[in-house]
């Protein structure tokens, strides 16, 4: 008497499904989503900090000196650009 051929596992299929795709994506060099993620978190903490730093150095400089926002705008700007310059140095070379 003959079996009747079996029908594939659902979950089988799917995870042959996810591991092929899953090699694709690593021969092509392609980052997966939560690498994308990470790299996102990132490059928003190398901007983010140096802004602080600069906000914290203006306000105390302004207390200092007597002045209203001086120190506190030319902190911000130069925090900004700071951290925007680390982000293309450190992320170019990548």
């Amino acid at each position: 008497m003959r079996r009747p051929p079996r029908k594939p596992d659902p979950l089988t299929e799917a995870v042959r499904k996810r591991e092929r795709r899953a090699a694709e994506a690593r021969e092509s060099g392609e980052r997966s989503g939560w690498q994308n993620l990470a790299v996102i978190g990132t490059l928003a903490w190398q901007v983010l900090l140096p802004t602080l730093l600069g906000i914290l150095l203006g306000r105390w400089l302004d207390r200092l000196t007597g002045h209203p926002v001086l120190f506190s705008a030319l902190g911000i700007i130069g925090g900004v650009a700071l951290g925007f310059w680390m982000a293309f140095y450190l992320w170019g070379r990548k």
